[in-house]
């Protein structure tokens, strides 16, 4: 181990952070916008040489100065990554890296999930985690036709009621995936209790949390990719990598995605899916939405109505257990989450 000290960066420390900035420059990466913390490695002179980050229970943006190259100050940093993430509860550990580091990264004890060939590995420090989340999930394959569906609903309107209801109806067994990372304004809980209210009277659908292995816009890494539609495609294919093996597990054979007229990102990941899934015996139906008065129903648009605090124009965007839910007191400090963002409308 080095005598090189290791400290938290701050927001506030733009001094140390455009050093940081500089020396990720240096391995073709950038600052991650989501991170919750960061730290830096400091010489004798007080230079930062080298730097890791975390969101979540994500480790991202790893650097070492060229200079110290081969001295293990990646390690160092690594292992005092892993100890903040202890510390704060989180055990099971998820990065993202190009696919020449790989090999690094299971040497410090983490395994590959999936890999999109020329541009990312996903991995976690768990050695049987993926298979484990299969082997959960082989529990619930059904015989006929069965389909899956993956949704954030945040929150749960009657546009995500039409398409898991058009689903449902055109498959024996359908797997709704409720995305559960808590990246959005809703808590999980909260998305996960409206879903599984709105869609009680479908007697097929079988809710699954999507647990850290289908990964949201939010949280996907794009501090080593070059630009956004590289973000965009990588993100999805490496989705349905990950989704393919999930479909061979509940012998899934049709995935359906609601078309977002208003979201060049959904457009562009739609298409991956149409274009990909087929190629894997999955059929890909995209469902126009639902409209009202012309208009698609959007969840944009149920919180903006949420932040307004306008309970008739939400009631004719969402089912009643969801209008119910946000009229009720246990709605009150999400509401007032709402209220209190710059910007309620994104896809």
């Amino acid at each position: 181990m080095s005598d090189y000290m290791i400290s938290q960066i701050y927001p506030t420390d733009r001094r140390s952070l455009t050093q940081i900035d500089a020396l990720l420059e240096q391995e073709g990466i950038r600052r991650d916008a989501n991170l919750d913390y960061i730290c830096a490695m400091y010489d004798e002179n007080y230079r930062i040489i080298a730097t890791g980050s975390c969101f979540g229970n994500t480790l991202r943006c790893f650097a070492v100065s060229s200079s110290h190259q081969g001295e293990g100050l990646l390690n160092e940093i690594i292992t005092h990554l892993i100890d903040v993430q202890y510390s704060r509860g989180n055990l099971h550990l998820f990065l993202y890296t190009k696919i020449n580091s790989a090999k690094f990264f299971q040497d410090l004890g983490f395994h590959e999930i999936a890999r999109v060939d020329g541009t990312l590995v996903f991995m976690e420090n768990r050695r049987n985690g993926f298979s484990d989340y299969l082997a959960n999930l082989s529990k619930t394959k059904a015989t006929g036709k069965s389909a899956a569906l993956v949704m954030n609903a945040n929150p749960f309107t009657l546009g995500h009621q039409y398409l898991v209801e058009k689903a449902a109806s055109e498959c024996d067994t359908l797997h709704l995936f409720i995305v559960s990372e808590d990246a959005s304004l809703i808590p999980f809980s909260v998305r996960k209790q409206l879903v599984l209210e709105g869609t009680a009277h479908l007697p097929n659908v079988i809710c699954h949390d999507s647990g850290p292995y289908i990964i949201s816009n939010a949280t996907f890494p794009s501090y080593f990719l070059k630009d956004e539609e590289t973000v965009i495609k990588s993100h999805a294919k490496l989705d349905l990598t990950v989704f393919k093996k999930i479909a061979d597990t509940l012998a899934i054979t049709c995935r359906y995605v609601g078309e977002e007229p208003n979201s060049q990102v959904t457009g562009l990941y739609n298409q991956i899916m149409s274009k990909e899934l087929p190629d894997a015996g999955i059929d890909c139906i995209i469902v126009p939405r639902k409209e009202l008065n012309g208009t698609p129903i959007s969840a944009s648009t149920v919180r903006k109505y949420i932040q307004r605090k306008n309970f008739d124009a939400l009631g004719e965007l969402v089912p009643n257990s969801t209008l119910k839910y946000f009229k009720s007191s246990a709605a009150t400090s999400i509401i007032e989450r709402i209220c209190n963002a710059e910007n309620v409308v994104h896809y």
